[in-house]
């Protein structure tokens, strides 16, 4: 047997390193040393924070996961390194699994996906959130022309901006109310506004900034019959909305948009897997390394990550590094 440490979200104020154990990998498993994993940063906040709904507690757990929501629990969804044991084909694969944050990671074969050469790993932690925008914008299925809104201007919404921007056949403007975003979103062939000076009448709206003051706005800025993909998650929070006034006049439509399953659209030809390799494929291109903006030796994780899960916090990914 062989141990490791491992990051569990302690309580609502405490986040520390327990030790794991690491079997010999069985017949269909293999071995990942981790080199980095990424944080999560809305998702693992509410986590952290004890927000996940009741409802939510076994739809939420991640592949992996040990423990129970609220706390304590071992939790994460993005990780990458190199095989180290396992069928002696597979050794030294560069792989992405979705798994807590671990120094030594055993998991099914059938859950790796291979990282492309042109792929570095750091980047590779972007990877679930990549097939979350890819997952999006099949839901959104912008036609060429469109006006595209993009609010809230975090990781995911960046991913999004970018993926709606690569056709160039539409108008893609990127909302946030911090415009340090504002040289990402043009990295990535976006427009960047905040939200006084946002575009009306867009035919397509994509939210995802989990604020109620985000998806009013997107209300507010819909053209006539104009889509609105919600795809931020509010964990328990309660929202507001004006669907009086013009919402029905105007036609406006709200559509969920969530990774968990594949949109009606794409069942047929897509898996999970192919899925996962499609949002590989896309982090071929560097310009992605802009949302990486925050690295922390994972031995540092439990003194360090409160800041990073913080509401108020700044900044993009954050990804740990493992010696």
């Amino acid at each position: 047997m062989t141990y490791c440490q491992a990051l569990w979200y302690a309580a609502a104020d405490r986040i520390e390193l327990r030790t794991a154990e690491v079997p010999p990998p069985k017949p269909g498993h293999v071995v990942i040393k981790t080199r980095y994993s990424g944080i999560s940063r809305g998702t693992e906040r509410l986590v952290y924070q004890g927000h996940v709904p009741h409802s939510e507690h076994q739809r939420m757990r991640c592949p992996y996961q040990e423990g129970e929501f609220p706390h304590p629990v071992k939790y994460g969804y993005a990780l990458t390194g190199e095989i180290v044991d396992g069928p002696p084909k597979k050794i030294g694969q560069r792989v992405f699994v979705l798994h807590p944050h671990q120094q030594l990671a055993s998991v099914e074969a059938a859950h790796i996906h291979v990282i492309p050469d042109a792929v570095p790993l750091r980047r590779a932690t972007l990877s679930a959130n990549m097939e979350t925008a890819v997952n999006v914008m099949w839901d959104a299925a912008p036609a060429p022309g469109e006006r595209i809104l993009v609010i809230g201007g975090g990781v995911l919404g960046l991913l999004i901006a970018g993926l709606a921007a690569q056709a160039g056949e539409n108008e893609v403007t990127l909302v946030d109310k911090d415009p340090a975003r504002a040289s990402v979103a043009q990295t990535l062939g976006a427009t960047f506004a905040l939200p006084d000076t946002a575009p009306n009448e867009q035919h397509l709206i994509i939210h995802t900034s989990a604020t109620e003051a985000g998806l009013k706005q997107a209300l507010t800025h819909a053209a006539p019959d104009g889509r609105i993909i919600e795809a931020s998650w509010f964990g328990d929070k309660q929202v507001t909305l004006p669907l009086g006034e013009a919402f029905h006049s105007r036609r406006l439509r709200i559509i969920s948009s969530q990774v968990g399953a594949i949109p009606p659209s794409h069942r047929d030809q897509w898996t999970f897997a192919k899925r996962m390799q499609k949002a590989l494929a896309h982090l071929e291109d560097a310009k992605f390394d802009a949302l990486i903006t925050g690295e922390i030796n994972f031995t540092e994780a439990p003194a360090a990550l409160p800041k990073v899960l913080a509401n108020d916090s700044s900044g993009l990914m954050t990804v740990l590094r493992y010696p």
